[in-house]
Parts: C-alpha cells; structure tokens; sequence
C-alpha cells in the first residue's frame, strides 16, 4: 500500500510550531468535534435530503399508468376485449380504470394513448430543471449568498413549485411547474452536505454524511406510506402533503439553522461567525474573537466557479480523458439509479411493496459503502456493479414472463448495484482530482448522473408492462458506460493531490514507471 503522507515538502518542527493555527484548529477548539448543539445543527440540515428525495422519486405514484379492465354490456364479447393488451384498440366502452380516473395525470387527462415522450415528459423536465439548475446554481452557495440561505432559497422554490403543481390542469402546465420544482431541488443536495459536514469538527464529517444519506433513503421510503392511504384519491394529493411539509421544514431552517462559521469567515464576516461559535460552543468560549485574529487560511480565487476550473480540465489531457470517462459512466449509472424506481409501475409486483424495497436497497447499499469502501479496489468494483447491473437489467426484460418474484428480485439486485456503483462512482472522482478542481468535478460528475435522469422517464414510459425495452436498454447502457473505467487509474490507498500539477507528476509517474500508484 502506498505511503499515504501527502506529496508536500515537509516542514521544519520548529517552524510548525511558530506557525499560526489553521480555522478548521481554531473552530474545532472552541466548539470541539461533536457536541449536542452541533448535532442538532446537523440534523436539521440534513433532513433537506428527506424532501429532496421525495421529489426525485414521487413521479413514481403519480406518473404511474393505472391498470384496467374489461367491462360487461350488451353486445359485449369479453374474450375479444382480454386478448387485445392495448386499450388504445379497444373501443372506449369496452374497458374500465382499476382506479379512480384521477389517480394519476395519465388517466385523468385521457393521455394513455399518447406517446411515450408525452407520459414520461414530467418526470424528464423534472430532472432538466435539475440539470439547468446544477449549472446556474453551482457556485452560489460559494458566493455572496452563503450556505443557509442557498439551502433555504432552494427549499422554498421546491415547496411552492410543488404547491402550485396541484392547480395543473394539462400535462404542459405541470411539466413546466416539474422543471421549476427540479431547478429549485438542483442545489439542495450539495448545498445541505456542505453546511451539516462545516458544522461539525473533521473526524465526523463522514458519520455526518451518512446522515445525509440516511435521510434521503427515509424520504424515498416515506412515500409508499404517504401514497398508499392516499391511493384511491387524486394524484395531486401527494404534492399536496409533500410541498406543505416542506414549507414547514423551510420555517425550520430559517428559524433555527446557523450558517456555516467557515463560510462567514472566509467572506468577512468574523463577528457573525464568532456568534454562530458561542451559540454551539461551551462557555470557555468567550475570548474566541481574540484568537480569529491569528488565523490563517487560503483563498482560492482564480476556481470561484464551475466554469473556470472546467477549462482548465479540458485544456489538460490527461485531466479531460478523466473526467470525459467519469462522465459517460455517470450517464450510464444515472439512467438505471434514476430509471429503476420510475419503472416499477411496468413490473407485474405490487408498486408500494416494490418502492419499499427499493428504498431499503439504497440505504443498504449506503451502509455498505460506508463500512467497505476503504477496502474496495475502485476499478474492479465499478466494473463488477456495472456488469451485474446490466445483466440483471437484462435478464429483468427476457424473464419477465417466467416468475414475478424473480423480476422484482432481479431488479432489487440491479437498483442495489446502481446504488452502490453511485457512491463509490462519486469517491472515486474525489480522488482522481486535485484540490483546487475537486468540487467541480464532482459536480459535473452529478450532472452526468441527472441527464441519465431525463432520458429515462421516457424509456420507462416506452417499455409498457413488463418493462422490454426500459430494462432491456438500461442495461446494455449501463454495461458498455460501465466499461469507461478500465481507461482510468487506481486511486485506493493513493495520496490526494492539492495541486495540478502535483497530479500531473503523479499520472506521468504512473505512466512511465507502471505503477498503480504513487
């Protein structure tokens, strides 16, 4: 295993020790590494990630084709009715909705013979508003406006956005109100990670993270518990209940959540960030704003945004064969993670046990990742959950007709491994880049993963009952995107790069001597 001192001239001791103390040492000396108040902070941010997921995953009851029935009436003959499986051949007397005709948009607004880009277009603007507002939104937390009030700018637009979807009245209105609601959601994610994990000292930022993680699995679980009671009722109840409790959460936030101390005194702001300490911090922190005034700490000006350090990657080839690689596997583990719950309604399995399921597979494969992933080597474990991804995918689309219980099972291992090759896909790209890029890589990284979003909605509407071609082609994607890792190099148990360069070093190094790692 590689020595993993980081590749930085060592200093001398006697220098160290005359050497003022960094913010992260002077916060952590004052509020310590966790503590009840910090918690709590914690918490309430992190809870962002339960209504965030909500939304990412709610089209699955609302979006969803009721079933039907032959109906009887004079004349009738229902052996013709039961072996046509398209309605739009039968004529409109002749069959029944299992359902309420205003349990979902598709019935209620008469669209079950519309193509599939008309049905899956709510849920593809949806994650188009979250791809232009990943892009528009990317830096704004970093700027003027700051952390709390990002997270709750956010929130708001996603809760009234959601609010206002219950007054749709065609598929048009409610696509566009979709967009809103997904550009709104774009920064939610980041944004609330950032804040909870600056809140606490750095030996919990990860346990912090998990509970991030945590709370978007509960939200995806939450829905079968909200919808199911609701099932007979229109499909804009669940918005309904959805948008009002996160308005409320958004009173919450502003109410009761801090910004982050780090983001105040970076800008400037010391005596806000002096208070913010002294709310979370013991009472021996009294002469905090003394000791700010030997702080040191760097500010990297010339990567203010997305825009900038991206030029920068495209102009390095070895930094553009990189993230070119990380993006196309994001494409393709996007389309299945975001396309897999959405084409549960096209399975022959009860759709509320089906999203339970699924939603307990993603916070397995949370727990999972958490607890192994030190010991995972990154190449060979994305390629092996991108293989059994898309063979399950696969063999989901021909076995469909042989065991209901195998189709769902199939598809729990598929969404399973989607779940894990995400988590591990996102580390992976915090270790392939260095410090002054990293965030924006990632970033981009989460896009790549959106756009799979937006084209599978229409997948899943175009694979009908059974899901054929939805599965079927989510799985030759996610396979031959899952093949882009081989292109790229190790990173488990290397040292992280700050600069450029340093990582320019380290890949001609591993080019030249063959080495994994360096």
């Amino acid at each position: 295993m590689a020595d993993s001192t980081p590749l930085l001239p060592r200093s001398d001791p006697s220098e160290d020790s005359k050497k003022s103390p960094s913010l992260d040492e002077t916060i952590e000396q004052y509020i310590g590494d966790f503590g009840l108040a910090q918690l709590v902070q914690a918490v309430l941010v992190s809870l962002a990630w339960f209504f965030d997921s909500q939304q990412a995953f709610i089209s699955v009851f609302t979006d969803a084709e009721p079933t039907w029935h032959c109906t009887q009436f004079p004349g009738n003959h229902s052996s013709s009715c039961t072996s046509v499986s398209n309605i739009c051949q039968l004529p409109a007397n002749a069959w029944a909705w299992d359902r309420p005709v205003f349990s979902s948009f598709i019935s209620e607004w008469g669209l079950q013979c519309a193509s599939s880009l008309i049905k899956g277009l709510p849920a593809s603007s949806f994650f188009a508003g979250c791809l232009a507002g990943g892009l528009l939104l990317a830096s704004l937390a970093d700027s003027y406006v700051g952390r709390k009030n990002t997270l709750l700018l956010s929130c708001l637009l996603m809760s009234f956005a959601t609010f206002l979807t219950v007054f749709s009245t065609n598929v048009w209105i409610y696509s566009a109100l979709k967009f809103l609601n997904g550009f709104g959601r774009a920064s939610i994610g980041s944004c609330a990670l950032v804040l909870s994990s600056e809140l606490v000292g750095k030996r919990w930022r990860a346990q912090v993270g998990m509970i991030n993680f945590l709370c978007f699995a509960l939200g995806f679980l939450s829905l079968p518990a909200i919808g199911y009671p609701y099932r007979n009722y229109s499909w804009k109840v669940l918005y309904l209940w959805t948008s009002l409790s996160t308005i409320s959460y958004c009173i919450f936030v502003y109410v009761f959540v801090r910004e982050s101390p780090r983001w105040l005194f970076v800008h400037g702001r010391k005596e806000e960030a002096v208070s913010v300490l002294k709310s979370m911090g013991p009472a021996k922190s009294s002469n905090i704003t003394m000791s700010f005034s030997d702080v040191e700490f760097e500010r990297d000006s010339w990567n203010a945004n997305i825009y900038s350090a991206l030029k920068i990657l495209i102009k390095r080839r070895w930094a553009f064969k990189r993230l070119s690689s990380v993006m196309i596997m994001g494409l393709g583990i996007g389309m299945g993670y975001y396309g897999l719950p959405l084409g549960l309604e096209n399975l022959a399995f009860n759709l509320y046990l089906s999203v339970v399921l699924n939603a307990l597979s993603e916070l397995l494969a949370s727990l999972l990742t958490f607890f192994i992933v030190g010991k995972l080597n990154r190449k060979s474990s994305l390629l092996a959950l991108t293989i059994l991804s898309a063979s399950c995918n696969i063999l989901c689309s021909v076995l469909r007709k042989v065991s209901t219980y195998l189709q769902i099972g199939l598809e729990l291992v598929s969404f399973f491994s989607a779940c894990t090759a995400v988590n591990i896909l996102i580390i992976y790209t915090l270790e392939m880049f260095p410090t002054c890029v990293r965030n924006s890589a990632v970033s981009v990284v989460r896009q790549a993963l959106v756009l799979g979003g937006v084209i599978s909605p229409i997948l899943v509407a175009a694979g009908g009952r059974g899901g054929f071609v939805s599965y079927g082609v989510f799985g030759v994607v996610i396979g031959i995107c899952g093949l882009f890792v081989l292109s790229l190099p190790e990173t488990r148990g290397c040292t992280l790069c700050d600069t450029l360069e340093e990582e320019e070093h380290k890949e001609t190094c591993r080019r030249n001597d063959r080495v994994a790692c360096v």
